[in-house]
């Protein structure tokens, strides 16, 4: 096996097994093996997005996987943006490569490997959204990146995953380097810090593992709460923690609850409590369309507004489900050719739409209906035939489709006893609409939002 696709071929015909026939084809198909050398392995992927997406969620398993490829106890991964994009899912200025050709696949260079002290540069105040779901730790943060450990020692932040915990927590990190280059600042998260100290009792040398994260000026420690219940490393961040603020020096956690929902001991609860503690919730609407639009900026994609509001309504979860979205719906536009519209964005992401829409019952689409077009709950599910009841029992029938696990007829017979055959023209009739009216497809876009709630 000696040819980077051969390498590829290999190393995803593994990875086939350990991810779904639709994260395999969406996520991996679309790539290939640029190089690969003594030094590492290069990874072509369509667009920076589509990079940036495979680094955070598969990057473990593509590593991993290689090395089992390749035989080797590690393996430094790149990834590179293709050439041959989509020009409507690409950088519109991007430059022209050089001339002269590409470096040879043994001799390529590769960035070295980040350790665990190494801040990602993306990670700052200026590309971080702010909204009213975060705008207080977002002040904090920025409040004690002027003024480390004079203002809020510690910070605690805490929210959901996908919130920008990460985001935040490294932005301090990189604000103050940016201020003071010679600062002594450590990125880490708690798990590693656990497997440093293990590794350190392990090979006798304690003392340099304390001395290295006792003598920094700002330790920065990502999720705090896998410390729960492991009494040993409490006891050693304890003393961790005493040294640094007794000498005046910035701590910064962040964590998927509050201090007082982990089960750590009361002492270290209390010290988390001693600055300030503050949380990161579910983005609005309003912010969520900014984060697409600021991606897609950042990126200098060019995306169609109502393509944006059409994912910002449908993905509210928390903030990498939305980019996620994003980046697969870009892939799937620059691989098919088609032209990114929200009946692209709707068909691209409808099994994340099922999803969400699953957790509404007939009941609830029926109230809802009721409300859209001020008719009686009771009208819809009668023999009525109106036409602003028709529709509404119509749209009825299609969300309730769209809930899926209920055949045409069983839908009928639950509302007034209709066959199969109404249901189904209720549910064309839907489609036609939705693909020909936009004001009516805003009209169910904002009836989507409402029932998944």
């Amino acid at each position: 096996m000696s040819s980077p696709s051969e390498v590829w071929a290999e190393t995803l015909r593994r990875i086939q097994h350990f991810v779904p026939e639709q994260t395999f084809e969406a996520w991996f198909l679309p790539t290939r093996c640029a190089a690969y050398s003594a030094e590492g392995v290069r990874i072509q992927v369509p667009n920076r997005l589509f990079a940036d997406w495979l680094k955070e969620n598969y990057h473990t398993l593509i590593v991993s996987t290689l090395c089992e490829t390749l035989g080797r106890p590690d393996v430094v991964v790149d990834y590179s943006v293709s050439e041959h994009q989509d020009a409507r899912a690409v950088r519109e200025d991007a430059p022209k490569p050089a001339s002269g050709g590409a470096a040879p696949p043994n001799g390529i260079a590769f960035p070295p490997q980040s350790g665990s002290t190494q801040l990602n540069r993306r990670f700052c105040f200026d590309s971080f959204v702010v909204g009213k779901s975060n705008e207080f730790a977002h002040a904090a943060a920025q409040a004690i990146a002027e003024k480390p450990a004079l203002v809020y020692n510690p910070l605690f932040v805490y929210g959901g995953v996908g919130l920008g915990k990460t985001h935040i927590l490294q932005a301090v990190g990189n604000k103050i380097q940016e201020k003071d280059p010679a600062a002594r600042i450590h990125y880490v998260s708690a798990e590693s810090f656990m497997n440093e100290m293990i590794s350190s009792i392990q090979r006798g040398n304690t003392l340099n593992f304390k001395e290295r994260y006792r003598s920094v000026d700002v330790l920065l420690i990502d999720d705090i709460q896998f410390l729960a219940g492991k009494e040993s490393t409490q006891e050693e961040f304890f003393h961790t923690f005493n040294a640094l603020y007794n000498n005046h020096k910035q701590i910064v956690m962040t964590s998927d609850r509050p201090p007082k929902e982990i089960n750590l001991e009361e002492r270290l609860v209390s010290r988390f409590e001693w600055g300030l503690v503050a949380d990161i919730g579910l983005p609005d609407l309003e912010t969520r369309i900014a984060i697409l639009r600021k991606k897609a900026e950042e990126e200098k994609l060019s995306i169609p507004d109502e393509v944006l509001l059409f994912i910002a309504k449908s993905v509210r979860s928390n903030i990498r489900q939305l980019e996620g979205s994003l980046v697969r719906l870009l892939a799937f536009s620059s691989l098919s050719g088609q032209d990114m519209d929200v009946e692209l964005a709707r068909n691209v992401l409808k099994d994340f739409l099922s999803q969400r829409t699953n957790k509404a019952t007939i009941k609830d689409i029926v109230k809802i209906a009721s409300e859209e077009y001020d008719v009686s709950e009771e009208a819809i599910m009668s023999k009525k035939r109106t036409a602003q009841i028709a529709m509404a029992r119509q749209v009825a029938m299609y969300f309730t489709r769209e809930l899926g696990g209920l055949s045409l007829s069983q839908i009928g017979a639950r509302f007034g006893g209709r066959d199969h055959s109404t249901v189904l023209h209720a549910c064309q009739k839907i489609e036609r609409l939705l693909k020909a009216d936009e004001h009516f497809r805003n009209r169910i876009d904002d009836m989507t939002e409402r029932l998944t709630a």
